[in-house]
């Protein structure tokens, strides 16, 4: 027996059944009449339902526009945070209530007249909503307009957005979808099943592959022509991050990436956004793997900015050892003159990459001093001497000379100083030549001598080869040198057997004691290098950057 509490419930639960198979039945329709799909009206770049803050983009005649959220923009970037707060929105307050006017209310009701019934109960919930609802949403909710301000800027100035006072339109994207005609729609059929499967096979057409939706899980877009503008592109990658996308950031030349992630993240610097967009140029710069170690091994000092801003440490702490094994070469780079050129570091980096020189400056000193007194001994654990080993005692003196020639600084001559060659005697022009000369003698002297390339001899003392340095050619040319006053040569196929296996051993030793300063912290294969053995890069990369020592 059926009671009647079960045919109320079920004639109650009926109707809204019914209404739920129409809006069902509306949907299938909608998406089976064949027309592009274009993308919501509620989704990146444009939220026209959500959004609250209008944002134009205008730069050489092309113009992007977005509507976004207060919240997001707020949250991931302080100039948005302090110029959408309620201390200094107090302005922006007193212009909305004077700018509402009786006919911009009246255009906002028209608008919403346009719409039909169907069409505003698809979108919004609710059986019964009219069309004067979304114009009363849109003049309540407080709205923001920002613009690019070219009034005040200079040739080498980049411009910024200010706060305008808002337009109480509704607001539409930059490229609408254009209009379809009433009659080139096809009559829906009647069975919903046909439907669901004539809507999948539209979705399959080529024709809809340019108007895909914009979503978390689809990251690819349609090429926009105004996304050619590097300034548009910025910003459109600014607020891509902003709301969790991808930027679109050029993935085949590694040159062309790093310049496009250079200018996004000044963009992020000058609105306070670093957080947000530095780990997107991390992750989009990882991406390249090896060809980023090579590329940061060429243009370090660029680089060690690039990683600084991205908050990256993978890239900062390569670009470091990079500039510690180069130092001094890399510091008009980073200590920019009266030319302007180089890249500005804070100062905690560059006394980061001092002290990290001190340290690397400091081995160096005590390795040195091992290898000068690097020595060999007998069979009886004497050190040897011209007295006990001859040829052991020559190997010792011709390495020790090999490591002082490499490590020392090339001396230069000195010049004459004509003037000196005056006599007391001489008249007054002769005189007043020589004060001139003497003035001038301090601008003729020499520079200074560069330092020697310690890095790429010390990885020759570490190298595995045997011929790497002092080779077999050398060392017989050496026996064969015959002192002045000797009466035979040492050289002899015994002799140069036995120097050449002292010369062995002393490289044995020498190659444990240089380990401290051949060993690589670079994420670069420096086995990939030219000679197999990082002698290519001509420096040290045995600066390693501590957890400790990120500036951030």
């Amino acid at each position: 027996m059926v009671s009647h509490a079960e045919v109320a419930e079920s004639s109650r639960r009926a109707p809204s059944i019914t209404s739920r198979s129409s809006r069902t039945r509306h949907h299938h329709n909608r998406v089976r009449h064949g027309a592009p799909s274009y993308p919501s009206q509620n989704e990146f770049p444009f939220f026209a339902e959500t959004g609250d803050v209008e944002i134009i983009i205008e730069c050489d005649g092309q113009e992007k526009r977005y509507l976004l959220h207060r919240l997001m923009l707020a949250q991931f970037s302080g100039f948005f945070h302090a110029g959408m707060s309620d201390e200094w929105s107090r302005t922006h307050a007193q212009l909305l209530a004077n700018d509402k006017r009786p006919e911009q209310t009246q255009a906002l009701s028209i608008i919403g007249e346009e719409h039909s019934g169907s069409e505003v109960s698809g979108s919004l919930p609710g059986p019964h909503v009219t069309a004067e609802q979304p114009s009363r949403t849109i003049s309540s909710r407080k709205r923001w307009r920002y613009e690019l301000n070219w009034a005040t800027v200079n040739d080498d100035e980049e411009p910024i957005l200010v706060q305008k006072a808002p337009q109480y339109q509704q607001f539409e994207p930059t490229a609408a979808p254009p209009p379809i005609a009433a009659q080139a729609r096809p009559k829906p059929p009647s069975s919903t099943s046909h439907s669901f499967f004539r809507s999948m096979a539209n979705l399959s057409r080529p024709s809809h592959a340019g108007h895909a939706s914009q979503s978390a899980a689809n990251l690819s877009i349609p090429p926009n022509p105004a996304l050619s503008n590097p300034l548009i592109r910025d910003y459109d990658n600014l607020f891509r991050a902003f709301y969790n996308y991808a930027p679109i950031l050029n993935t085949v030349n590694i040159a062309s990436a790093y310049s496009e992630c250079k200018s996004l993240l000044g963009l992020a610097d000058m609105y306070d956004a670093l957080a947000v967009v530095g780990p997107r140029i991390e992750h989009h710069l990882l991406a390249f793997s090896s060809r980023l170690f090579k590329q940061i091994a060429k243009y370090p000092p660029s680089y060690l900015k690039l990683g600084y801003l991205a908050r990256s440490k993978v890239i900062f702490s390569e670009a470091l050892t990079h500039v510690v094994g180069q130092w001094p070469s890399a510091q008009p780079y980073l200590k920019p003159g009266n030319s302007g050129t180089g890249y500005e570091v804070p100062l905690a980096v560059l006394d980061l990459i001092e002290d990290k020189v001190d340290e690397l400056e400091e081995l160096k000193s005590k390795v040195e001093a091992k290898l000068f007194r690097l020595t060999l001994t007998t069979s009886r654990g004497e050190r040897i001497n011209p007295s006990n080993d001859y040829l052991g005692w020559l190997a010792m003196s011709l390495f020790r000379q090999w490591i002082a020639e490499n490590t020392t600084p090339e001396v230069r001559g000195i010049l004459k100083n004509t003037a000196n060659n005056s006599r007391p005697g001489s008249n007054q022009s002769g005189n007043l030549a020589t004060a001139t000369q003497l003035n001038l003698a301090p601008q003729q002297q020499p520079p200074n001598s560069p330092p020697a390339n310690t890095g790429k001899i010390y990885r020759l003392v570490g190298n595995t080869n045997s011929e790497a340095y002092l080779p077999h050619e050398e060392l017989k040319r050496f026996l064969k040198l015959q002192p002045t006053g000797a009466g035979t040569a040492l050289y002899t196929r015994d002799n140069l057997r036995r120097f050449e296996r002292k010369i062995d051993q002393i490289k044995n030793i020498a190659r444990d004691v240089v380990k401290p300063l051949t060993r690589n912290c670079l994420e670069l294969d420096i086995r990939a290098l030219s000679d197999g053995q990082g002698g290519g890069l001509g420096y040290l990369t045995c600066a390693k950057v501590e957890e400790e020592d990120i500036p951030w």
